[in-house]
């Protein structure tokens, strides 16, 4: 392996940070051991600046490019955004409907509250039609409670699919050159 700029951070697919790397877990670190990382990260991570700094924190999140976008939100490095999980309001859902065409059973004799064995969504059998047909009245009307807002509330998971490796970032190595 090259020797790393100090501050470089690669992924590794093993268990530990190698040496004089550390993995990026959002851990203060001290100045006095750590100048020449602190003189380029400072405070962005966490920190009080006198004494202590901070490292990134890959821990449950993705890693994102820093700047602008078109049509995306300008992002600095070291912000952190988005949440894990998610409440949809009603008014976030796209519009759309659950049309279903029910025809009411007119014989007494054959109605009942509970589905039975052989029972369908089926059309009397003199009528030749789908018993979804479009543009059809029906002639029972869904009781309130078959449809209506779901959810309650409770947020669901708001994650890409992820693949858990290891992020470190060089502690010596190479000081970056600025342009």
């Amino acid at each position: 392996m090259t020797t790393p700029y100090i501050g470089e951070i690669q992924i590794f697919g093993f268990n530990f940070a190698p040496y004089r790397w550390a993995i990026c877990a959002g851990q203060i670190m001290p100045i006095s051991q750590n100048t020449a990382l602190f003189s380029l990260l400072g405070t962005t991570f966490g920190g009080d600046g006198r004494s202590t700094f901070g490292l990134p924190n890959y821990g449950g999140n993705a890693a994102c490019g820093s700047g602008r976008g078109p049509g995306l939100a300008p992002r600095t490095v070291g912000e952190s955004f988005g949440s894990e999980t998610v409440s949809l309001l009603q008014s976030e859902m796209p519009s759309h409907n659950h049309n279903l065409n029910l025809h009411g059973q007119k014989d007494q004799d054959l109605r009942h509250g509970v589905p039975a064995t052989g029972d369908a969504l089926l059309l009397p059998g003199n009528v030749k039609a789908t018993p979804f047909a479009a543009q059809t009245s029906p002639t029972v009307n869904f009781a309130p409670t078959i449809i209506g807002i779901t959810g309650q509330g409770i947020p669901h998971e708001n994650r890409q699919p992820l693949l858990a490796l290891n992020f470190c970032i060089a502690l010596a190595g190479v000081f970056p050159q600025r342009p």
